[in-house]
């Protein structure tokens, strides 16, 4: 069983947002394979679906983004899903609107939700980088992330959430470089 796990923020006034990307990438995958429908429990959303051949659950954390990793410990833990069975979809600053990067362990590059993650269950999961744009200056990073995307940026955005649902089996393979090819 692998575990899919979007980063995001709950509640409405979130939800279209540059830090809810995850959970778009997540909503999108659940749409493309026929998940069955979003439950409560372990301090999240989540659902269970197939890809292909692998049982996959689908988790997106009700805890705020900083407080990501007691959701994903939690789903982990009771599933027994080892670090190296978890991939993370989360919004990524350094990378424009439209580009992907995929790796494996290594630093948070800042990013809280993933911060929180490498404290509860360590940092040798998976990692999908869905660019989001940087703003003018660090001042604005607040206020950047919980914006939403302009029209044309959405248009970009939604078509790359749809080609990272369609070539998650590629990923599933642990082939990273297939799968960014793939998305360009």
């Amino acid at each position: 069983m692998i575990l899919l796990v979007g980063l995001g923020n709950p509640g409405s006034e979130y939800a279209e947002t540059r830090h809810n990307v995850g959970f778009m990438a997540v909503d999108e995958i659940v749409h493309r394979y026929s998940f069955g429908a979003f439950k409560s429990k372990f301090k999240g959303e989540y659902a269970e679906g197939v890809i292909g051949d692998e049982k996959a659950m689908i988790l997106k954390p009700t805890t705020y983004m900083n407080l990501s990793g007691e959701a994903v410990r939690a789903i982990c833990q009771f599933y027994k899903i080892p670090t190296e069975k978890v991939i993370v979809f989360h919004d990524d600053m350094d990378l424009p609107i439209g580009k992907v990067k995929v790796k494996t362990g290594g630093g948070s590059g800042g990013h809280n939700g993933i911060k929180s993650i490498d404290s509860h269950i360590g940092n040798e999961y998976m990692r999908v980088r869905i660019g989001v744009d940087k703003p003018a200056t660090r001042e604005q990073v607040v206020d950047w992330v919980l914006s939403k995307f302009a029209p044309d940026s959405r248009k970009v955005l939604d078509e790359t959430l749809q080609k990272i649902a369609q070539e998650l089996p590629v990923l599933l393979t642990k082939d990273a470089g297939v799968f960014m090819n793939k998305i360009k």
